[in-house]
């Protein structure tokens, strides 16, 4: 597996390509925005855009979808409960937080606590880890979690948005502190880290 992690859009979100490095299919984290940014990279590797998968909802996460779907012919997974986010500009939010209103396909497969997405010999485990919004999603393998806005370095998603709740982020958070600790993080926003180095520095982690 190999990660090559591309920072994009004004709110500097963290847009993940993982690829098995034998076939090259490539699963695309987060396209938040600037796709055309992402398929140029997707390019000069000579990668294959797989599957997009979203860790959550809202805008500043999904807005290339529409550009790399149609571009890769590729499913766009989601959890069910923030499947309804990609079409609704006003549940991702971009109706009060952009200029222009952000719309995405569909869903083509909906993903729930435990299900694997693949892409060659790349398989990432679904953890549903809610909080930041109702269907937010880590995925976990390789030894790597990619958390979304669930877990950053030094700090945690807020829960002050609409949909958002303080009790399922704590259980999430509880949740990501018990994989092991040599455990990359590879947040939605901010530097990596490791679960270890959370543990110990993260003041939002007391629990």
């Amino acid at each position: 597996m190999t990660i090559i992690p591309i920072t994009v859009g004004e709110l500097q979100v963290n847009c993940y390509l993982v690829t098995d490095p034998d076939t090259k299919q490539t699963l695309i984290i987060d396209p938040g925005a600037e796709p055309r940014k992402i398929s140029s990279i997707i390019e000069k590797e000579k990668l294959k855009g797989t599957g997009i998968v979203n860790t959550h909802g809202h805008a500043d996460h999904i807005g290339g979808n529409a550009y790399l779907k149609e571009k890769y012919n590729c499913p766009i997974y989601i959890h069910p409960f923030d499947a309804q986010m990609l079409t609704d500009p006003n549940s991702n939010l971009s109706a009060s937080m952009y200029y222009e209103q952000i719309i995405s396909p569909p869903a083509d497969k909906t993903v729930n606590e435990n299900d694997i997405i693949k892409a060659g010999s790349v398989e990432l485990k679904v953890l549903w880890t809610p909080g930041h919004t109702p269907g937010g999603i880590s995925l976990l393998g390789g030894g790597y979690v990619f958390t979304g806005d669930t877990l950053f370095f030094g700090s945690i998603g807020r829960y002050d948005l609409p949909g958002a709740s303080e009790k399922d982020l704590i259980n999430s958070l509880k949740k990501l502190c018990v994989l092991p600790g040599d455990t990359v993080i590879y947040p939605g926003h901010g530097p990596k880290s490791t679960i270890a180095e959370e543990l110990k520095n993260n003041p939002f982690l007391g629990y």
